[in-house]
């Protein structure tokens, strides 16, 4: 399978942006004029697989690609037709390599799309993103089947990095919170850990926040899945994963109710010196850390097993 595309950085929180900087784009001739080839060839089923192999590989060099994109005839629909051809080989999952890597290929289009100012608002306004999330509701773990969760994960961190509210408000009003809590739980450690950038940039908005803590029910579910990843963390240790948990459970004790659940429900291991290693390496991290427990104003006091603290998250 090839190798994964170049737009999941792995340094702070670059995830769905462009790995290459600004000036690395071009405005020769020469490539806007094969870019755009390219681009009439999508409408082309017999051209396509090729045009969308090119395409993604030439994505970062031509900073007009989405406009591009959105506003040639024909070329959305053939993008989404590649989505919806797969969803056959999903349930039952017998998804091939190739067929995953040209799907993955249109995605990688689509995170262009994404991420482009003026082209962000449309692709939502479209609801585009909910052709994507069949991909985020499988439970293989195959390579085929984790490189299309990793790649579609990516299209949606795209949106959510720019801090606007009006995603946010998007995301919240479809299925995303439990979407990404199923990659969060299953995925391999890259997904695990761009889901959960995408959660913590909901969080982050006062809108997600409020979402995320008007039941207890959603709290639950939010505070289970990331107490089980930091469990998870004490064999498979991860500092960049358990740096994006840190910083959902300290943006989740801004909310009065869940600070108080947080009191008897945060993890052992955040309280003690499990991840001193991981932490003596992240100032950051550290600090997040040092905030969340002066926060819930608890030291040395054990968390509860379960979901105790959880039940009384709305009493009062």
């Amino acid at each position: 399978m090839a190798n994964l595309p170049q737009s999941f950085s792995l340094s702070g929180a670059s995830f769905g942006a462009p790995s290459s900087s600004s000036s690395a784009t071009t405005k020769d001739p020469r490539t806007m004029a094969s870019v755009e080839h390219l681009v009439l060839q999508l409408s082309n089923p017999d051209l396509r697989e090729n045009a969308l192999h090119e395409l993604s590989k030439k994505r970062e060099l031509f900073q007009d690609l989405a406009p591009l994109l959105w506003n040639s005839l024909g070329t959305m629909a053939a993008l989404l037709q590649e989505i919806v051809s797969i969803y056959p080989a999903i349930s039952p999952p017998n998804l091939t390599p190739a067929q995953s890597n040209r799907v993955c290929n249109a995605l990688a289009l689509l995170q262009c799309v994404a991420s482009h100012l003026d082209t962000r608002m449309p692709f939502l306004n479209a609801h585009i993103p909910l052709y994507l999330y069949p991909f985020l509701n499988t439970t293989s773990k195959s390579r085929p089947f984790e490189y299309l969760r990793l790649t579609t994960l990516g299209v949606i961190s795209a949106l959510v990095k720019v801090d606007d509210t009006e995603v946010i408000s998007f995301l919240l009003s479809t299925e995303i919170i439990p979407l990404c809590l199923r990659s969060m739980e299953m995925g391999s450690e890259l997904s695990k850990t761009v889901a959960t950038f995408i959660v913590q940039k909901i969080l982050l908005d006062e809108m997600g926040l409020k979402y995320i803590c008007t039941t207890a029910e959603r709290f639950y579910a939010v505070g289970r899945v990331l107490g089980n990843m930091v469990a998870t963390l004490v064999q498979q240790p991860s500092c960049r994963l358990l740096k994006h948990i840190i910083r959902c459970y300290l943006r989740l004790s801004d909310n009065q109710s869940a600070c108080e659940a947080l009191r008897a429900c945060l993890p052992d291991m955040l309280r003690d010196a499990t991840f001193s290693s991981c932490l003596r390496e992240d100032p950051t991290a550290r600090k997040w850390l040092q905030q969340l427990l002066h926060n819930i104003g608890v030291n040395r006091v054990p968390a509860l097993q379960g979901g105790g603290g959880f039940d009384h998250m709305m009493g009062s």
